[in-house]
């Protein structure tokens, strides 16, 4: 029994000492995370993502990210490269276009082409017949590293989109996680000249992107730090950024901007108490680092599926809580979108997308028409 004690200690040693002295690209440094808030008070537990109901079934897995158009047609991008539109019905489907990458952020725009930000092409533009156009593969002489989310307003010759990561690239987010240095940014997009920008730069994983009323301002998701910032475009502060919203409860993830008073964030995950535990100790947070992915992925599970989506009026004061936690949630959530009376989600992992009556999570909305619950989850393939 003491000899094998004793080779399991060795083995565990020899394993901690594999893991400090294996080469890794992972730069971690020391950094003191704030005290997570507790789930509690404004952030209190709930059931209202309890009735979120599931479209497009069984088309294909994770669909990230979601935009609906005019017409109220959803467009949808899968991780194996697939954009997809929903008719209004709700009930047939046609591919629009395969991008040959990771379709992320996506946005409808009124000539019925798209914007698609791909963690893995770029940023992209697809016209009404599903040719796809290349826009921007770098930006201040570095290439894109990991272009996350898109964002444009109706009638703007700029768009704004997110570079998560110049030094890890999809699917490696955790590991920018661990390391905690500055690799984000945000570029702009001149979409008649066709030339990019650095815009703004040393954000915290730069995910979600939103921009508010009258192009005066956007809104960043900084995954890494907990928080999202302001970035003024116009006025008096243009040039400056602030935070709009600190120490959340989660990772945020997607932003938008419902185009009048509210703002919506995915929280695909809550808070790690042992990420949060290991912010000062960089050298275990490399160990880490050269850890198999699916043991790093453990960081980020919670066990019990967990939905979760905040909601804040245009001065970063909280107006939505939105959580569901139970085997059958649909989680993790990655965006969410309001168009008319709905709350429309996405998700890295999950084979389908989800929606909500607005009136449910904000009461006194208008409620969707009578019916909608018949809407089938698996609609049929055609145009």
């Amino acid at each position: 029994m003491k000899k094998l004690l004793l080779a399991l200690l060795l083995g565990f040693v020899l394993a901690l000492l594999f893991l400090w002295l294996k080469p890794t690209v992972v730069d971690p440094v020391a950094w003191v995370a704030p005290v997570a808030p507790k789930l509690e008070g404004p952030y209190a537990p709930n059931t209202i993502l309890k009735d979120a109901q599931r479209l497009l079934l069984g088309v294909g897995l994770g669909p990230e990210g979601v935009a609906v158009d005019a017409s109220g047609a959803i467009y949808v991008g899968y991780e194996d490269g697939r954009i997809v539109r929903l008719a209004p019905e709700g009930n047939r489907y046609r591919e629009v276009a395969n991008t040959g990458g990771r379709p992320l952020g996506i946005v409808a725009e009124a000539d019925g082409s798209l914007l698609v930000a791909d963690a893995d092409r770029g940023l992209l533009s697809i016209d009404p017949k599903g040719v796809i156009i290349p826009l921007s593969q770098s930006a201040g002489a570095v290439p894109l590293g990991f272009t996350d989310d898109v964002d444009h307003r109706a009638g703007d010759t700029l768009a704004f989109f997110t570079d998560a990561s110049t030094k890890f690239p999809n699917p490696h987010y955790l590991l920018d996680i661990l390391e905690h240095r500055p690799h984000g940014r945000v570029i702009v997009q001149d979409l008649a000249r066709q030339q990019s920008a650095v815009l703004f730069e040393d954000l915290y994983f730069a995910n979600g992107i939103a921009v508010g009323p009258d192009g005066a301002w956007l809104l960043v998701a900084e995954s890494g730090a907990y928080r999202i910032t302001r970035f003024w475009l116009k006025g008096p502060k243009a040039g400056s950024r602030e935070v709009f919203a600190d120490n959340l409860p989660g990772f945020p993830d997607n932003l938008s901007f419902n185009g009048r008073d509210r703002i919506w964030v995915a929280l695909p995950s809550v808070r790690d108490p042992a990420l949060d535990a290991l912010s000062p100790w960089p050298g275990v947070r490399r160990m880490l680092a050269n850890l198999p992915a699916p043991l790093q992925n453990l960081l980020g599970f919670h066990g019990t599926p967990h939905a979760f989506v905040l909601g804040f009026d245009l001065d970063g004061k909280l107006i939505a809580n939105l959580q569901y936690q139970a085997d059958d949630a649909y989680a993790p959530i990655m965006s969410v979108e309001e168009h008319g009376p709905w709350l429309y989600f996405g998700s890295l992992s999950q084979p389908s997308i989800a929606r909500l009556p607005l009136e449910l999570a904000v009461p006194g909305s208008a409620p969707p028409p009578g019916g909608w619950r018949q809407t089938l989850a698996v609609p049929t393939r055609g145009d």
